[in-house]
């Protein structure tokens, strides 16, 4: 399809017709011919990150190098989220080492801030459990001028060590916070709330709670609720219900600012056996809800963190409550309920929540919703039902399908071998401009091949080379054995 250029062409017209390019190969080539078609033309950052983006999406890695490489030379101010989105790139694609050299030479280019690839990088090399480099890149950068906030960075270190049950190590990281003229956020106590409880260390933990009121408590958030019940729910746990009833009152009356007519004694006659632990430890959700002042926040995160825990049936109990109380659940709160029931394959039930419950209490499905439901299905061998759901994805304006909702569709298609659906989707994908990469052509073409379906299969092998990917040899095995087991059909005969 030809490109109709404008008279004078700016920045943002090249964006938008980079982005209507079906092809990456042929976006590059427009990219490259608008310096040539318009001499007064420059480039700037963010055609740059267009681009980049587009190249990234289809897994071109040595085109986006070579744009990287010529913005390097341009001197154009970057966005740092470019070089963020790379260095994802790079590390989706097993090319760490490159990421990691991205970022070495991010000084040469015009790029103010690195905070964002700062972090993407960190948490790449700690997923990978290479922490002793991502300690060195830590140590390297984290004092300069371009990083803005070393938090997440140190959010993350904490993380990675609770994991290895190495508390002691995240204590001194959360410890020397002040020195790095940083502090401690929600998620930064909930990390290691979770880790001195997770290896026992409740006296530690009991610590942290109380430091955590003169920090980040003083206005009695209810958001703050879910780190107190990690501490609560422990000591129960562990036989120490009294201390659990004391801490209680302090948390009402310091961390939740409670009235003084809420801080009422719980019954504690009876909590003896495992499951009269279970109802304490209810009363004491009870109590966290009810003796502060009631908000959507606080009955939001007990539920999320009930339903984070698989105990649907008191995460509902809660919800029940909160509307009871007027209060509408936020989306998060049905996004956190979906996990569970699809992890738990009830997706009968998953799929009542977006079509009933969240349609009577006047809320709108969000694309991540319906996203968990379509992962849901397809993992539970309802694929066909899940393409239904991406219908009405479609219907909705606000929540049409993205990239993630088609590769989620597609791959449970192809896994149940319904490859002329999988060809069905490709195709809408395809037709609402977003990019599959070249790992679903060749599943498709091959699963065609499977079902006789041949012209389908040469047509998307034409789709595939137009787009300037390379099929494999088991692409072109599938296609010659079809073809020849078709001849020699028509031989037979």
């Amino acid at each position: 399809m030809p490109v109709r250029w404008p008279r004078l062409l700016n920045p943002t017209q090249l964006s938008q017709i980079l982005n209507c390019q079906k092809n990456p190969v042929t976006a590059l080539e427009i990219f490259r011919e608008a310096g040539h078609k318009y001499p007064n033309y420059r480039h700037n950052g963010p055609v740059y990150s267009t681009i980049i983006g587009i190249l990234a999406n289809c897994g071109r890695i040595s085109e986006m190098e070579e744009v990287i490489n010529e913005m390097k030379e341009d001197s154009c101010v970057c966005a740092d989220s470019t070089f963020a989105a790379a260095i994802n790139t790079y590390a989706k694609h097993g090319l760490l080492e490159k990421a990691v050299g991205l970022f070495r030479i991010l000084p040469q280019f015009n790029c103010v801030n690195w905070t964002e690839s700062f972090n993407a990088l960190l948490q790449i090399l700690v997923k990978e459990s290479r922490l002793e480099d991502a300690h060195h890149l830590f140590l390297q950068n984290s004092h300069g001028w371009a990083v803005k906030s070393r938090l997440r960075a140190l959010n993350l270190f904490m993380d990675a060590l609770c994991q290895r049950r190495r508390s002691d190590l995240a204590l001194r990281i959360f410890q020397e916070m002040e020195y790095q003229n940083c502090y401690p956020n929600r998620e930064s106590y909930g990390i290691l709330m979770r880790g001195l409880c997770e290896e026992g260390r409740l006296d530690e933990a009991t610590h942290l709670l109380y430091s955590m009121f003169w920090r980040i408590s003083q206005k009695g958030s209810g958001e703050d609720i879910a780190v107190y019940r990690t501490l609560l729910s422990a000591l129960c746990d562990n036989g120490q219900v009294q201390e659990a009833v004391e801490i209680v009152r302090k948390i009402l009356k310091k961390g939740l600012r409670a009235p003084r007519q809420h801080l009422q004694p719980l019954d504690l006659t009876r909590c003896n056996k495992a499951e009269e632990l279970e109802v304490m430890k209810h009363s004491i959700n009870d109590s966290l809800i009810k003796g502060g002042v009631p908000s959507s926040a606080s009955y939001s995160a007990i539920a999320v963190d009930l339903y984070n825990e698989g105990k649907i049936k008191e995460a509902e109990k809660v919800l029940s409550e909160m509307r009871r109380k007027g209060f509408r659940p936020p989306n998060s709160t049905y996004e956190a309920k979906l996990a569970p029931l699809c992890r738990n394959g009830e997706v009968e039930g998953a799929a009542k929540v977006i079509d009933v419950e969240m349609v009577e209490n006047n809320s709108v499905p969000t694309r991540r919703a319906y996203n968990i439901l379509l992962e849901g299905l397809c993992n539970n061998g309802n694929s066909v039902v899940a393409v239904e759901y991406l219908e009405k994805m479609h219907k909705k304006l606000s929540c049409t399908p993205d990239k993630k909702a088609y590769e989620i569709l597609l791959d449970g298609l192809c896994r149940e071998g319904r490859f002329g659906t999988a060809s069905k989707v490709l195709d809408q994908m395809i037709i609402n401009s977003h990019l599959p990469h070249g790992g679903f052509f060749s599943t498709i073409i091959q699963g065609l091949c499977t079902i006789g379906r041949h012209y389908q299969a040469v047509m998307w092998l034409e789709e595939m080379v137009s787009r300037g990917d390379i099929p494999e040899v088991p692409v072109w095995n599938s296609l010659v054995s079809s073809v020849c087991c078709k001849v020699n059909g028509f031989e037979d005969l």
